[in-house]
């Protein structure tokens, strides 16, 4: 397969693998899931220095998904990846599970930082590119945020230290997707115009179509090669990209998944 080819495969498998976990569990995080899923074929296959076989390797790059309800993604592409079997995607959110609805580094394999509570995940983030930054580590620190979490005051506050702090190790992501749990971003507190806004805070700024994994990979290698600033790329988004009976809807934040619906989402990506 040609490079495109590929990633594009990548994604739709880990649109298909979140289909199903959700489906098993009956409800849960599926808009901004299925929205992420592109960002996570390039990084996951493509772009992050990992090794699903030693996942506590310390020159790992290291990922935080600051949106921490989008844990159902990340969780199949770390099944796809290897980190665990695929039978574990269907533990999603049970009793006792490994795989909970937000992620938790203690609980599951390949997870850097837990998060849900929104903004602390970018935070920590920030911590781990200061620390990289000591220790002139090897490493990338990744991390994605939602434009509805955006809204939130910590955002702007570790925003501001990174840029002040020169933290060129820091390679960010916003899932702009236009919707958050109440509605429309831009009727709730509308964060408009993001770009404007990362570059007042010292950031290098890119804005990009966020389901062409192609423009996602050129915009990573070009955040790579910044020196002196941390990266802002921010990615334009549909919420619940690649199932018909949910996509661009804000109902999909958080909602019933049936079998049968993802059986029929699953087959349209065929």
């Amino acid at each position: 397969m040609e490079n495109r080819q590929l990633l594009e495969h990548y994604a739709k498998e880990i649109r298909k693998l979140t289909l199903h976990t959700i489906a098993t569990l009956g409800v849960g995080h599926i808009g901004g899931s299925l929205s992420i899923a592109d960002a996570l074929a390039v990084l996951y296959f493509d772009q992050m220095k990992i090794d699903p076989k030693n996942p506590k390797w310390s020159e790992r790059d290291r990922f935080v998904l600051s949106k921490g309800h989008g844990g159902p993604a990340v969780y199949a592409t770390l099944a796809l990846k290897g980190y665990f079997p695929m039978e574990l995607l269907d533990t999603l959110n049970v009793s006792n599970t490994n795989l909970p609805s937000h992620t938790d580094m203690n609980k599951t394999v390949g997870v850097d930082m837990t998060t849900g509570s929104l903004g602390q995940g970018f935070s920590a983030a920030v911590g781990m590119a200061v620390a990289a930054q000591m220790d002139h580590a090897p490493y990338k620190i990744f991390t994605l945020i939602g434009d509805g979490e955006s809204q939130e005051g910590q955002i702007w506050e570790a925003a501001l230290f990174a840029g002040n702090r020169k933290l060129d190790t820091l390679i960010a992501f916003t899932d702009y997707n236009k919707m958050q749990i109440d509605g429309d971003v831009n009727q709730i507190n509308d964060v408009h115009p993001l770009d404007k806004k990362w570059e007042a805070f010292n950031w290098y700024v890119q804005v990009i179509d966020g389901h062409d994994v192609i423009a996602i990979q050129k915009a990573i290698l070009n955040a790579k090669a910044i020196k002196g600033k941390p990266s802002m790329i921010i990615m334009h988004t549909i919420k619940g990209k690649g199932a018909s009976f949910c996509e661009g809807k804000v109902g999909s934040h958080n909602m019933p998944v049936t079998k049968d619906m993802a059986k029929q989402a699953i087959e349209g990506l065929e």
